[in-house]
């Protein structure tokens, strides 16, 4: 399909943009949403290169209850219909749940959990009017498992998976309705060099690392093709990860640690910081990150 009105947020980095140049590249109209300002106008350029029908650029954060509505009403004002929304908006953080402060674990879980709520709330009554449209969260490999010292995104990412699972369920009176999650393993994005990071090391994308394209070209399928009541995996890895968290959890939490500090900790020291979870950086949003160089 193309000509639709697409909504991405969180589409000036990562998965995101690299989902509205897949998107423009099949003529759809875009509604691009992200809080960075600079980084947007970079994205708008790209989608309108790629070939995107039109492009709207609106910066907001989806962390603010209001931002959603506004996005929507803006949309609807411009294009009369939504056919499809992206979320995937989020922020991650390293560090124990004892040294990461309040304020940085609170963040990163409302980005993911609230800011879902926020936007479903906002679009799926638009999409039961239209008795059509597809939503999809983008959520992660950590949505059902957990990690040492990803303890704030994972719980964002539980948290995140619970309402989008809700959602499923709460839309099945409307057929052509969709809700769909896609769980992506570590993908080569500019969000681990963005974290706040308590961890005291410098931290890097885990092996086997895949381009945010993957995750672009999953996205699009489910646009197409909306799949009810299953989370897309994008990862290698990801099924074995999720067999041994819940089938040998005394072996799973014996290995992990160790496997966590080998794969995603370099022996780099890193000092406190609190990354982009409370401002932007749109000096390092970009589709790709810098994986396999050294960092």
């Amino acid at each position: 399909m193309t000509g639709r009105v697409v909504i991405v947020v969180g589409a000036s980095s990562g998965i995101g943009l690299a989902a509205s140049i897949a998107f423009a590249a099949l003529d759809d109209d875009l509604v691009l949403v992200s809080r960075s300002a600079d980084a947007l106008k970079a994205a708008e350029t790209a989608c309108r290169d790629a070939g995107s029908g039109e492009v709207d650029a609106v910066v907001e954060d989806i962390g603010d209850p209001a931002a959603a509505e506004r996005i929507v009403a803006r949309t609807l004002d411009r294009h009369g219909c939504v056919d499809v929304v992206v979320h995937t908006a989020t922020v991650m953080a390293y560090g124990t749940v004892e040294a990461m402060p309040a304020d940085v674990f609170t963040a990163v879980v409302d980005t993911a959990v609230h800011g879902t709520v926020h936007l479903s709330r906002a679009v799926l009554p638009v999409l039961r009017r239209q008795r059509t449209g597809t939503f999809i969260g983008v959520n992660s490999l950590l949505g059902p498992v957990t990690v040492p010292q990803m303890g704030a995104y994972a719980a964002s990412k539980w948290g995140q998976r619970a309402v989008l699972r809700t959602l499923q369920q709460e839309t099945r009176d409307e057929p052509r309705v969709h809700v769909c999650i896609v769980s992506p393993g570590s993908i080569n994005t500019p969000i681990y060099y963005q974290a706040a990071n308590y961890s005291g090391r410098v931290v890097r994308p885990p092996w086997p690392v895949l381009a945010p394209e993957r995750v672009a070209a999953a996205i699009v399928r489910l646009a197409d093709r909306p799949r009810r009541h299953v989370s897309v995996p994008v990862g290698p890895g990801n099924p074995l990860v999720i067999a041994g968290f819940r089938l040998l959890p005394l072996l799973y939490d014996r290995l992990v640690g160790p496997l966590f500090r080998l794969a995603a900790l370099s022996r780099g020291r890193s000092e406190p910081t609190v990354g982009n979870v409370h401002r932007p950086a749109p000096a390092r949003e970009r589709v790709h990150g810098h994986w396999p160089e050294p960092h």
